[in-house]
């Protein structure tokens, strides 16, 4: 057994499961992170932002700020430019003052989104960033973060605990 997306029923979890993957960054003892705090927008319409994480990172000398407005994207297509064309993602950033948008989804973006991310990143005037994690990516990640495993894949951890009890 593997671990998959069958154990999350809905966008809502999926978006739960996103904010508390940054929790866990915090109390990672594999990088410069401080502090994280995470703002969630709720039911309804979000205008394109479902999350946003502030990270407070050390470089040994200062803290400091950096903000990313995340939107998560459930769906069992690919992703396109068309599941997020209502957005001005550029203007987003701006209004809350992040330096970047994270768009995490469930399958893989199209060619066509992959290739707008790489020309905002390119032509960007304020220098802000954009990220894809598509749905193996952000597996990948989960995978490490255990402590998440009860709570969004039960089943899956079930399974890796009755290995570690015969063991």
């Amino acid at each position: 057994m593997t671990i998959t997306y069958d154990e999350i029923i809905d966008g809502d979890q999926f978006e739960d499961l996103v904010a508390s993957y940054f929790r866990e960054l915090k109390d990672s003892k594999e990088n410069n992170i401080t502090n994280v705090e995470i703002l969630q927008s709720g039911i309804g319409t979000d205008g394109g932002r479902d999350i946003l994480i502030e990270f407070d990172i050390s470089d040994d000398i200062k803290i400091f700020k950096r903000k990313w407005v995340v939107q998560c994207k459930f769906h069992n297509s690919t992703i396109s430019p068309s599941n997020i064309q209502t957005v001005n993602i550029p203007s987003l950033i701006h209004s809350y003052g992040a330096s970047g948008y994270l768009l995490v989804c469930k399958t893989r973006p199209t060619a066509g989104l992959t290739d707008l991310f790489e020309n905002l990143n390119v032509n960007c005037s304020h220098r802000y960033q954009y990220e894809i994690w598509n749905g193996n990516q952000f597996l990948s990640k989960i995978y490490f973060k255990s402590n998440l495993h009860p709570i969004f894949f039960p089943l899956y951890n079930n399974y890796i605990n009755s290995i570690k009890n015969k063991s």
